[in-house]
């Protein structure tokens, strides 16, 4: 299973949010760039970069920080919040990020996901973000009216690489994965599921990695409170 180390971005710094909250922001008094470069000497072979002001914007925002990350490392990047856009998106591959994520366009424009699945192949994650049982977006500031198969289902056999799902509830509480958020969604589509929400302990890392359908998991605040060491959960996750 791949550990995704996730570094958020507001107003140009590195932050953890508590349930998704912007006004819950705890600060982490580190450059963006010097904490991806800390997570691909740790030996994490991929980086999760979302643009939190740009979730809620509807547009990137946190460019610059993104810039200085892609310049930084080696490894491959996932990089999602505010790309709404073919333009957008292709702006962003070029620019040399390896999985764009779409979340909002997935619920509101399908059909913008599937074409860019179908022009970079395996380049595009859905963010499936849920909170109460329904799929939130827009920087999960609106709930929609679908749960995460119906959304999921969308993109069976379109080329989407992964399906990042959210249990929003838990994300940044450390309160520990709910495994049949996760494994419910993947076993409803065929496409791999990346779970993030609630990571605390390496006995998550061992449950997500025995279901059936978890590709991988992200890993946030669990990794910069220490609650999670980065040489033992790879250890686990291999």
């Amino acid at each position: 299973m791949i550990l995704y180390p996730a570094i958020d971005l507001k107003d140009g710094r590195c932050v953890r949010l508590l349930q998704g909250d912007m006004d819950k922001a705890t600060i982490f008094d580190v450059e963006p760039k010097d904490q991806a470069l800390t997570f691909q000497k740790d030996g994490f072979s991929w980086l999760h970069v979302v643009d939190l002001n740009g979730a809620v914007e509807g547009r990137s925002i946190n460019i610059a920080a993104v810039e200085e990350i892609l310049r930084s490392v080696s490894i491959p990047v996932q990089l999602g919040g505010g790309v709404r856009t073919m333009a957008a998106l292709e702006q962003w591959i070029e620019a040399g990020v390896s999985r764009v994520i779409l979340g909002t366009v997935a619920v509101r424009d399908p059909a913008l996901v599937k074409a860019a699945a179908k022009e970079w192949p395996e380049q595009i994650a859905v963010g499936v973000d849920v909170r109460g049982g329904r799929v939130a977006v827009q920087g999960w500031t609106e709930e929609s009216d679908l749960d995460a198969i119906q959304v999921a289902k969308r993109f069976e056999d379109a080329g989407v690489g992964a399906l990042i799902v959210t249990d929003i509830e838990r994300d940044g509480a450390l309160t520990g994965a709910n495994v049949e958020v996760f494994g419910g969604v993947a076993d409803g589509v065929s496409i791999p599921v990346i779970a993030a929400g609630g990571l605390a302990t390496l006995a998550d890392i061992v449950a997500l990695s025995k279901r059936k359908g978890i590709s991988g998991a992200v890993l946030g605040r669990s990794l910069y409170t220490g609650s999670i060491i980065a040489a033992e959960a790879l250890r686990v996750a291999a």
